[in-house]
Order: C-alpha cells, then structure tokens, then sequence
C-alpha cells in the first residue's frame, strides 16, 4: 500500500481514535514509569551485529562506552577514569574508574573491554582503520588498559567515542561470540537493565533502571556525562501504525512518540498537551542501497543508470511529504551541514530519466531480477522503496518488490547469496547526517568489500583515501582526502543519496529534561 493512500484512511483519525484498552497500556502518567514509541519494533539486540538505529538506541540503554561524543562532538570520558599516551604516540593506557560492575554484579575488567574492542573493530568501519594499527592489547592492571600501536593513531577519542555504533562494553565471555552472530544475552554496564522475560517483539521491550549504575557527575550531553536515570521502568510499545501512536500520545497513553509521521505533525500540533522538537538539528539522510556482489548491480554501468534516474524530490515527498521545511535535496555523500559538503554533484545525479534509460540500455543489462527488500511497517523508509520500485520499472528493469517487516529486512540483507536463494538486490535506509560525517564513520563511502557494510562495495582506493584522511598532516589534507573519496563513492555508486530530512519527535508537556542530540535518550528526563 502506497503511504497517500494509507494515510487517507489513518490522518484524520489519529486524535479522534478510541483510547486504547487498559488491558492493552496503563496511562502513562507515573512518576516512576515512562512509556516510548520507538521508530521500529526491535528485532535484532545486538548493537554490534546490526546498524540498525533502533539497536543502536537499545545498546545506550543497557551497554556503556569508555568514551562518550558531547553535544560539540568533542570526545569525553565515560566508563574511562582518563588516559595517557606515551611520548611517540604509540602507547595508550586508559584507566577505568573505580566501581563498574555488570548487570550481573561482576565487575568491569580491562579484559571485557579489550574483547569488547576487538569484536566492535571486525564490524565497524572507524574499528578497521584501528586495528591495522593495533600491535597489541594488554591489561598492566586491573583497571588500566593498554593499547600498543605500530603507528600514532590521532584520532583514537574520536574512534572510541563514535555515537553511532559505538564500541559497546559487554562482559569478556559475550564478546567472545563471533562478530557475525549475535549476542542474545543482554548484560551491559549501563544506566538501565533489559528485561528479558517482558520482552516481546512486535508488542513490547521493558527495562528498569540499574540500582547499581554510577552516573558521572557532569550534566548529560548527547552521548556523554551523567546518564541519570530518573524513571525506574521505561517501556518501548510497538505501535507501527501511526493512527494509533497519534491517538496514544494524544490521550496520555504514551508518553512519547520517537518519530512521528510528516502527515501527522499538524494533527499533533493542536494537541494542547503535546510538544514538537527537532532535537537533531543536523538531520539525517536517506539512501537506497545496492548489492554489489549479485547481478545486475555487478555491473557498474547498471548502477550508474539507476544513480541517473533518482529525483530526490520524489522520494521526499514520499516519505516525509509536502512540507518543503522539512527535508531538502542532497546529492552527495556528505551531507549538507557536515564538514566536507562542498556542493551538490549534479553531473554524477542529473536527475533524468531520459538519460537513466539510454545508460542502461548502453549498459549491457540483460534483464536479470532486482529485487528490493522493503518494510511495510517503518514510514520513513517504506515509502522509498515504492518510489525506486517505480523507478526501475519506468526504466525497463525486472524488479520484484519483497515486501516484508523491518525485522526480516534487517535480517535478510544480511545474505550474499543470489535472489532466486533468498538474496537481495536493493534496500533503503536512513541515518544520522553526523552519524555519516567523515571517512572514518561512514559505512556509505567505504569499499572493504565483504569485511564492510551490507552491500560489499569493493575499491582499493578508497580504502587508501580514508587511511589518507585520518592520517592526514592537516585539516586542508583532510579535507581533500574527504571530498575525493566522497565523488569516487558516489560515481562507483557505492551508495546513492536519496535526501536529507529532520524529525520533530513529539512528547507529552510534563515531560521534562529532554536532551538536544541525535537519538531519543532518557537521560535528566523526569515528570513534573
């Protein structure tokens, strides 16, 4: 179902819907307990394993980070006591501080983080550049750990305070698991604790607080500071239908509603118990995806036809609809408001069907399937896949739309295997523009083939142009080691852009507390 026509049937209704059934929520307003609508039903829980954004807010709930990112984006300490690098830059020893223990009641050790790291470092982009540079990991003592380089690394903060799939801590025995299976057992160091035995997916995810959780005495900002946790039991419920996530909020039935749908935001608007915050100022960006180790998007002339054909405006209007405030055209990989967007790459996206057909027909495409993997139940990125649908047909491609929930997407793009076996040939996402900043962060530029993200783009030089970009002598080298490797990536279609867009979140007005940043953290937030 295409989301206008969803909505015609779901907009009106949101603030005239029934109240739920106490059976199905208690009303929210309790001083100890505080009830969130997430973007999408968690499905996977392994931080580490998947990017999925949802995870990632599931892991500030339950894991820590030695190093937290500040609202500046400045690396500061967090389980770390503090650090100190030997004279050549070659030797880091970061101290842990005194007290942290698991939910379990055993302590933090130097050797639950470093096997925390080395499992983080197979999966994420920023880990890979660390560890060529690794030489050795050790534990002089039972709160100092020492990490001994080949070569001064300059940006080991920034690295280890990465907001976006950061290097959570878990216990040594659970980062054993190998990096391309998940973790199951959530037993973090963080400020709340996962209730397993409540945990339903596609209805609910309790935590409740950690008693025994040590904040640090800074005030909160962004990833980093005191993580205070003023509620004792938070809930996430699933409720992918807009209607009922308006109606909900609306009522005082949740307390707030992460991302609400475009459509709906005027409807919220009139509630005189709800407040709207953009509190991610940079905003995020929406891209499709290709698998770049099946036929047709093998092909680099395929891709490069399909990279012709986008209009973003189209997906815009799809997805976050016609409130031209809200989203804007981006047609490159770094994203407007980041430190390397220098302009908009109209040669390599002219935006022109016309052009995508006669590219494609010169391509050497010989009619093989494309499939898209599509969830029906997250608005912001369903609508995305019903607009390439459309694309690749207009171009004369054979695509098949599978359409599923987010949770089977996440977990099928996982497979390198051909269509006809349960493979994929497209999906769509969306990301922090921050998330997707630099080189380092972003899994959208990088070519490490199968040891990289989803999609396996391979490019020797890229690879080189991010080494370049982070061992650069100066930030005009680093500049131009970044615009170089962003063009390269978007002509070898490595990921292509599809728009940038921001999120007014909504929450009830006796909320208070709540946090500018990036992701929806209940960190100071408490009920007046």
């Amino acid at each position: 179902m295409k989301r206008r026509q969803f909505l015609q049937g779901t907009a009106a209704a949101a603030l005239f819907a029934p109240a739920m059934t106490r059976g199905a929520f208690a009303q929210a307003a309790n001083a100890t307990v505080m009830k969130m609508a997430p973007q999408a039903n968690l499905t996977s829980l392994d931080p580490i394993w998947t990017t999925a954004t949802v995870t990632n807010n599931h892991g500030y709930y339950v894991f820590d980070t030695l190093y937290g990112g500040d609202l500046d984006l400045k690396p500061q300490p967090q389980m770390a006591e503090g650090h100190e690098i030997s004279a050549d830059g070659k030797v880091w020893k970061i101290k842990l501080r005194e007290g942290l223990a698991f939910h379990d009641g055993q302590p933090v050790r130097p050797a639950d983080c470093i096997q925390s790291l080395k499992r983080w470092c197979q999966r994420d982009p920023y880990g890979q550049l660390l560890i060529k540079a690794v030489e050795a990991w050790g534990a002089p003592d039972e709160r100092t750990i020492e990490i001994k380089l080949t070569r001064p690394f300059p940006m080991m903060l920034d690295c280890l305070a990465k907001a976006d799939n950061p290097p959570f801590i878990m216990p040594e025995r659970l980062a054993q698991t190998d990096a391309t299976k998940q973790v199951t057992e959530m037993t973090g160091s963080g400020p709340y604790k996962f209730i397993a035995a409540e945990y339903v997916t596609g209805s609910r995810v309790v935590y409740e607080k950690n008693e025994a959780y040590k904040p640090r005495s800074e005030p909160p900002s962004r990833n980093a500071g005191g993580k205070v946790a003023h509620f004792k039991r938070i809930e996430w419920p699933i409720l992918p239908d807009p209607a009922t996530a308006a109606a909900a909020l609306t009522k005082g039935e949740i307390d707030w509603w992460e991302r609400p749908l475009a459509d709906l935001q005027p409807l919220l608007a009139r509630s005189p118990d709800v407040t709207r915050e953009v509190i991610d100022k940079n905003g995020r960006g929406s891209i499709m995806r290709l698998n770049h180790l099946q036929p047709p998007f093998n092909n680099p002339k395929v891709r490069a036809a399909v990279r012709m054909g986008v209009n973003q405006e189209d997906y815009m209007r799809a997805s976050q609809g016609d409130d031209t405030t809200a989203w804007q055209i981006c047609r490159n990989l770094w994203w407007r408001g980041t430190p390397y967007y220098t302009g908009e790459l109209e040669d390599l996206m002219p935006q022109s069907l016309d052009k995508a057909k006669a590219a494609l027909k010169e391509s050497g495409y010989k009619g093989e399937k494309v499939v898209i993997i599509n969830p029906t139940d997250f608005p912001d990125i369903g609508p995305l896949g019903d607009v390439t649908y459309e694309l690749l047909k207009s171009m004369g491609m054979n695509v098949e739309m599978a359409a599923s929930d987010w949770g089977t997407v996440i977990q099928r793009r996982n497979s390198r295997e051909p269509v006809e076996k349960g493979g994929w040939s497209i999906f769509h996402t969306t990301g922090a523009a921050v998330g997707w900043g630099n080189p380092a962060l972003s899994n959208l530029v990088r070519g490490p083939g199968e040891k990289g993200w989803f999609g396996w783009w391979t490019n020797a030089k890229a690879e080189e142009l991010a080494e370049e970009w982070l061992y650069a002598p100066d930030e005009a080298a680093q500049k131009k080691a970044a615009v170089t490797l962003g063009r390269l990536a978007l002509e070898e279609c490595a990921t292509i852009p599809l728009g940038q867009f921001v999120i007014k979140t909504a929450y009830r007005k006796d909320l208070t507390g709540m946090l500018p940043g990036s992701a929806p953290y209940p960190w100071g937030l408490k009920r007046v």
